[in-house]
């Protein structure tokens, strides 16, 4: 296939989707900021894609849909209904080489951690570090845990020693190809949860 063919294929595609998007339900900020599940071929999770992106895959035959949203809202054009995707898969596999270690973020910590201060056991809206940076303490999934900000604040960059406490457990880095895909976003739709493994309930 030539550059000119791949070129007009993929104007075509853009139109068709364009197409759904402006027929009758044009998708707002919501849907704009949404976030679609990506799996290979062989169901293993690559990542996720922006909604408009995920549409364009699907008209274009790149993608198959998977799960629609739960809310069943379509994409109309004359000629496409789309219902709206959560999650979608690839038609060909594509080879991702393997990351041992998944990158740390604030999403990723927080899904580790089960979105729990490691503290108190409540609700966590910060990160803390185990052995304080002013401290030597660096920034890994080694020494940082969530936490609540009251538990933070009470801390401060005292070691846990100091002032009575224990971790429950160590922090470690999150094994899995799907720890990649929570890290990246920080509240997943829960119908990604059967595509992402174990470790994402």
């Amino acid at each position: 296939m030539t550059e000119s063919t791949k070129n007009t294929r993929s104007t075509h595609c853009m139109r068709r989707a364009n197409g759904a998007r402006g027929g009758g339900v044009r998708p707002g900020p919501f849907e704009r900021a949404r976030r679609v599940l990506v799996l290979n071929a062989s169901w293993e999770p690559l990542g996720a894609v922006a909604f408009q992106r995920a549409v364009v895959m699907v008209v274009c035959g790149k993608a198959e849909l998977v799960a629609p949203t739960e809310d069943g809202r379509l994409l109309h054009s004359e000629r496409l209904v789309v219902p709206f995707p959560s999650v979608i898969q690839l038609a060909a596999y594509v080879h991702v080489p393997y990351q041992a270690r998944t990158p740390l973020t604030r999403a990723g910590l927080m899904a580790r951690d089960g979105r729990r201060c490691v503290y108190c056991g409540g609700r966590a809206d910060t990160i803390d570090h185990v052995v304080p940076r002013s401290r030597g303490g660096g920034h890994s999934w080694e020494n940082c845990v969530a936490s609540c900000g009251a538990c933070n604040r009470k801390k401060a960059d005292r070691l846990l020693e100091e002032i009575g406490w224990r971790l429950p457990r160590p922090p470690t880095p999150p094994q899995g190809r799907h720890w990649r895909v929570l890290s990246e976003v920080p509240d997943p739709d829960p119908q990604w949860l059967p595509y992402l493994g174990q470790g994402a309930a």
